[in-house]
């Protein structure tokens, strides 16, 4: 037989035995060993077979933060503006910049609403609303230089997460799954939860989550935080879990036999979503069966599992991280306060501030926070003024906290001015933020690319992006 003849012969028999489909449906789910899954990394260029560096972490939980908390009464205390409570702000501060508040107003400093007090063996200064999260402080590094670009809710969520205001880019989820692929067989490598209350709760699009001009395949999956968390995965009434094994396998058999001649990657992610859909079928609800968890560790997250609340959702999110799931984010939408800002943040703060304690220490007890990173922040902070009793969107400054594989605890980098106004010293940008994230998952960020509209695309953009070494272990 000459070449042609063999290969026909082959693709024939491998189609029709249905072994062909099995071992591509295999080939789709991700190789624990490696650093991407094997089908990937021969049909996607610029995708990963291998780590650029040691990774640090395994995992990413993103806590989100929606809205903007305000880092001045979180995690950036200045005593100045004790000081200067009820005063006009100084012009010279604010004379030409952005800000989101009535211009030919007179904009009055407005002190700390809460007191501040130091937290742990580090002595890291934090806000009295944390009552539960100041046990952790030693696990903790404050950033408090962080600034970014966009001063709008949406277009902020939007850069914090692509790097980009411009709709339609891979999110940071996207990006990291594409290069390493996910650790998991019966679930989602990248997995989004939502919970609101405490202040204005502004929408968040699925965008957020977005793959964009990456194969969809690498976006996010958005699952309920109450009822069934992934709707229409569970069987019709009637069918067998054997029949509807039949079903994705025909399915399977069709699109492969379409492939061959499109080579297209969307149908790849076809492929790859039915065989996902059937094997959560079966995990989703032993992912939410919470009774396997002690009583004592359900009332260390303060929560009623599957009540919806972001308690519940990092409870969640701990037995995700215990699957395999290579990103999570979890959304709360609550940190919105232009008006009565003392009593927002310290109703927001209660719903957030157990949950987050529990599970940064639940992680540690298993032995999991040294391959974790643990993200706590928002898309901006507030301002230093105000025109009433809350503060509005600020862009020049603002806090975040990481905690887990590879960061230094019990520390703060970079600072604000005595206003907490600009970030002054050590500065960090959302690109080097990003930067610093793949760096700690073995990725260099300048050579995870994807090539598109004939340009190599990467997350952290063209600008100058750096890894801030100086929080690293």
């Amino acid at each position: 037989m000459n070449p042609l003849q063999r290969r026909t012969a082959r693709r024939t028999f491998l189609r029709q035995s249905g072994i062909g489909t099995a071992a591509l449906l295999s080939l789709l789910q991700s190789d624990r060993t490696s650093a991407a899954s094997a089908l990937g990394s021969k049909s996607i260029p610029g995708q990963m077979t291998a780590y650029h560096h040691r990774p640090r972490i395994r995992r990413v939980i993103h806590l989100c933060m929606a809205g903007g908390p305000s880092h001045l009464e979180t995690f950036d205390y200045k005593p100045m503006l004790e000081k200067m409570d009820g005063k006009p702000m100084p012009a010279s501060i604010t004379e030409g910049q952005p800000i989101a508040q009535l211009q030919g107003k007179e904009l009055k400093v407005l002190g700390p609403q809460h007191p501040f007090a130091p937290r742990g063996q580090s002595g890291l200064m934090m806000s009295r609303v944390f009552q539960h999260t100041a046990n952790v402080a030693d696990e903790m590094c404050v950033i408090k230089s962080m600034h970014t670009e966009q001063i709008n809710h949406d277009p902020a969520h939007t850069f914090f997460n692509t790097g980009t205001a411009i709709s339609g880019r891979p999110s940071m989820g996207a990006w990291v799954l594409y290069g390493l692929g996910s650790e998991s067989e019966n679930l989602p490598g990248f997995i989004v939860l939502t919970s609101e209350g405490g202040g204005q709760s502004q929408p968040i699009s699925s965008r957020q989550w977005h793959s964009g001009f990456l194969p969809s395949r690498y976006q996010g999956v958005q699952m309920y935080s109450s009822g069934s968390p992934v709707h229409y995965v569970g069987n019709p009434s009637g069918v067998t879990r054997g029949q509807q094994r039949d079903i994705v396998e025909a399915i399977g058999r069709i699109n492969s036999i379409h492939q061959q001649s499109r080579q297209d990657p969307e149908i790849e992610t076809r492929l790859a979503g039915y065989e996902m859909a059937f094997q959560m079928q079966a995990s989703v609800p032993e992912l939410t069966d919470m009774s396997d968890e002690p009583q004592y560790v359900i009332d260390r997250y303060g929560c009623t599992p599957g009540d919806g609340s972001f308690a519940s959702n990092c409870l969640l999110a701990r037995r995700l991280a215990e699957r395999g799931v290579r990103f999570i984010q979890l959304y709360h939408r609550g940190w919105d306060h232009h008006g009565g800002v003392k009593r927002g943040v310290e109703t927001t703060a209660k719903l957030v501030d157990q949950a987050t304690a529990a599970l940064v220490m639940d992680l540690k007890v298993r032995g999991m926070l040294d391959e974790t990173l643990i993200i706590w922040g928002g898309e901006f902070g507030r301002t230093p003024m105000a025109q009433g009793s809350g503060r509005d969107h600020h862009i020049k400054g603002f806090s975040m906290w990481l905690a887990g594989g590879g960061i230094r605890s019990g520390m703060t980098y970079g600072a604000t001015d005595d206003f907490g106004y600009n970030a002054v010293e050590d500065k960090v940008h959302v690109r080097d933020f990003h930067a610093t994230l793949l760096h700690l998952l073995g990725i260099d960020h300048n050579r995870l690319t994807y090539k598109f509209q004939g340009l190599d695309f990467r997350l952290t953009g063209v600008e100058p992006a750096r890894v801030v070494d100086k929080i690293l272990a």
